[in-house]
């Protein structure tokens, strides 16, 4: 259910008057459900003409925007025409786009539009942000979006939210631009404290996941450089243990596939205990070892490193998963031909993986074991790449990260089994 709006939030709505308003900030702090109060009045009361909403793809405004729209207004007020590229919102019909490339300014090229509502802005490219604003068109046409802050360079930051006439910022001050140079654009920064229905114990799980980078972002609501060490909550007194206690379930096991470069292998067990354990590693590195492995060469030594693994007076196991490096598609076939059950391709977004690896670690529900060499080796020193912050983009830098590519693999494509071990879901406002 949700609530009425209050503080900030009902403040935002009421100066959302320029021709552009962006509601950005940190996770969970009521920015959308803001936008979305203020796109609901829009679409009822804006000048006629065709309207468009934006998302990363059509799935995540879907997921985002458009299922909250039909709890909040009905399914009969909000209907998704899946397929058609529409929605009908309160009987108006909008067109419904994704933006994840440089080709998506082409979907939008010809339109003369008279609104917009974009989810995620900081995940389009530049080219598509500053197509849709040439098709703004009518007279008295507004656009309304949303974002969780990225770095400084960031274009979205530095050509756009820079120059804002208007910015209610973190602390609740607002500052009005005298610059000649300021665009029709209202900035509004949420930190996460500033949403007030959210349970006390929610807002402090959260702050207890997030931590460096990610804290700063989405729970500050800070725009900072990716900088550093990536899991700079790595605490070798807290995450590394000599005994993995009894294991309920061997839940998985993320590869990162070489054959000049090294071969990493991590088995993770979800313990009785309820909490997550890297066990085992297997690792090949053909340039210490001088010598390359094949594909069968490579299934054979994995299926040995499984068959031999020692836990709890059991030896062998059957872990219910093994993701692998999308890349190696020869790999993968090896391992389906060789009859390893359970092979999948990781799940290879780079910076949620990120973020699933170090709300493990920042939660205390992930611990290593001390035979694992590879990823203790990596984890301290895996490290932001300084020369793509100043482009703009947040990477880790490629070098010695094998092991901790396989712990990005195994535990994001699992976070859906293992966030219930941090915190009970709660029905929150957006």
């Amino acid at each position: 259910m949700y609530k009425a709006l209050a503080g900030k939030q009902l403040h935002s709505t009421q100066l959302a008057t320029a021709r552009g308003n962006l509601w950005e900030g940190a996770v969970r702090s009521s920015k959308t459900i803001s936008s979305i109060m203020v796109w609901l009045r829009y679409v009822r009361t804006g000048p006629a003409g065709p309207l468009l909403m934006v998302g990363k793809t059509e799935r995540t405004l879907k997921r985002n925007i458009i299922d909250p729209l039909i709890e909040m207004v009905g399914p009969k007020r909000c209907v998704y025409k899946v397929g058609a590229g529409e929605v009908v919102l309160l009987g108006r019909t909008i067109y419904v786009a994704g933006a994840n490339d440089e080709k998506a300014s082409e979907k939008i090229k010809g339109l003369t539009l008279a609104g917009a509502y974009m989810d995620e802005v900081t995940t389009y490219p530049e080219s598509f942000f500053a197509m849709l604003g040439t098709r703004l068109s009518i007279p008295g046409a507004q656009w309304f979006g949303t974002t969780n802050p990225e770095g400084p360079n960031h274009w979205l930051l530095k050509t756009y939210l820079s120059r804002a006439r208007l910015h209610v910022r973190r602390d609740g001050s607002v500052v009005e631009s005298r610059d000649p140079a300021a665009i029709d654009l209202h900035r509004f920064s949420f930190s996460l404290d500033d949403n007030p229905f959210l349970p006390a114990d929610y807002v402090a799980a959260l702050k207890l996941e997030y931590q460096g980078l990610f804290y700063r972002r989405y729970v500050l609501g800070e725009w900072c450089l990716a900088e550093g060490i990536v899991y700079d909550m790595w605490d070798e007194a807290r995450h590394i243990v000599d005994i993995v206690p009894a294991v309920d379930r061997w839940m998985c096991v993320g590869i990162d596939y070489g054959t000049v470069n090294p071969l990493s292998a991590l088995l993770v067990g979800a313990g009785a205990d309820g909490r997550l354990y890297v066990a085992s590693e297997y690792r090949h590195d053909s340039r210490t070892a001088r010598r390359q492995l094949t594909d069968a060469a490579y299934s054979e030594a994995f299926r040995d490193w499984l068959g031999s693994y020692e836990h709890g007076g059991t030896r062998g196991v059957t872990p219910q998963w093994i993701f692998v490096d999308p890349s190696a598609a020869s790999f993968m076939t090896q391992l389906w031909a060789d009859g390893v059950p359970g092979v999948a391709k990781a799940q290879n977004d780079v910076l949620d993986g990120i973020r699933s690896v170090g709300v493990a670690l920042g939660s205390n529900v992930l611990s290593v074991h001390r035979s694992c060499k590879g990823l203790l080796s990596e984890i301290g020193s895996y490290a932001w790449d300084p020369k793509a912050a100043e482009r703009g983009e947040d990477k880790p830098l490629k070098i010695d990260d094998h092991s901790a590519d396989a712990l990005r693999y195994a535990l994001h494509s699992t976070a859906h089994e293992w966030r219930g071990l941090i915190r009970p879901k709660l029905e929150v406002a957006a």
